[in-house]
């Protein structure tokens, strides 16, 4: 499906500074992929259930034990193959997205902002018990695309728009009937970072490439991109007990 016009791409031939290409390799999706995969297999490989109590979002310790880290890294570990394979194809399919229509700096930013959205709302509207996924990273790039979508509708297929908010409330309908299973506050906490940031961020002038980003955008998309890999490092350490908290 072709979402950006041709009178979009020409407004912006001549613009040189950190561009992502349209036709590449989506990297920063593939690495946030790679990061979750790698961690969910020292899982299987342990004892999946110790590794949620090891290194998951553990909401009593994050309070009573002040354990700040266990937000970042419950996004890192998964709930077994079916989630890990559910979340991999969702952040890749967005995630694409972004990156083709934005800036892959972007998509770090939202990955990250969001989970950290997630888990604080997550936290506000229950704090016991736990959770894990990158989940609230993923529905975070809904929440971007929608604000992308709507913000540059004169210029992107008029499906692009009622396609995402189609898959919004698939996964609204999909979490209220296994809410026992799921933690939609984490979903909505996800959603309304991605969107606020994309608020933001995307701009309203249509003149203007979305696509094109600052030094200082760039860097702190790659830090972001950065500190999650450390993230899911940290988490396997955790998991092995090589690290011990």
């Amino acid at each position: 499906m072709q979402y950006v016009t041709d009178e979009e791409t020409s407004n912006t031939e001549s613009n040189t500074e950190n561009v992502s290409p349209q036709n590449s390799i989506p990297t920063y999706s593939i690495v946030l992929i790679a990061c979750i995969i790698v961690v969910s297999v020292v899982q299987q490989t342990t004892n999946l259930d110790l590794s949620v109590d090891l290194a998951g979002f553990d909401k009593p310790a994050f309070i009573n034990n002040r354990d700040y880290w266990r937000i970042f890294t419950g996004g890192a570990l998964h709930g077994g193959l079916l989630h890990l394979l559910f979340n991999s194809y969702a952040l890749y399919s967005f995630g694409n997205l972004i990156e083709f229509l934005s800036n892959k700096a972007h998509l770090a930013i939202v990955f990250l902002i969001s989970i950290v959205g997630g888990g604080l709302l997550s936290l506000l509207a229950d704090p016991v018990g736990s959770s894990v996924g990158a989940s609230g990273g993923i529905i975070g790039f809904l929440g971007y695309l929608a604000v992308y979508a709507y913000k540059r509708r004169e210029l992107l297929s008029p499906g692009f728009l009622r396609s995402l908010l189609i898959n919004i409330g698939f996964i609204a309908l999909y979490g209220i009937a296994l809410a026992q299973n799921i933690d939609n506050f984490a979903h909505l906490g996800g959603l309304l970072a991605g969107a606020i940031y994309g608020f933001f961020q995307i701009p309203g002038d249509l003149q203007k490439d979305p696509r094109i980003v600052s030094s200082n955008t760039d860097l702190i998309g790659m830090v972001s991109l950065g500190f999650f890999i450390i993230i899911s490092i940290f988490s396997i350490l955790l998991i092995l007990q090589i690290i011990r908290l």
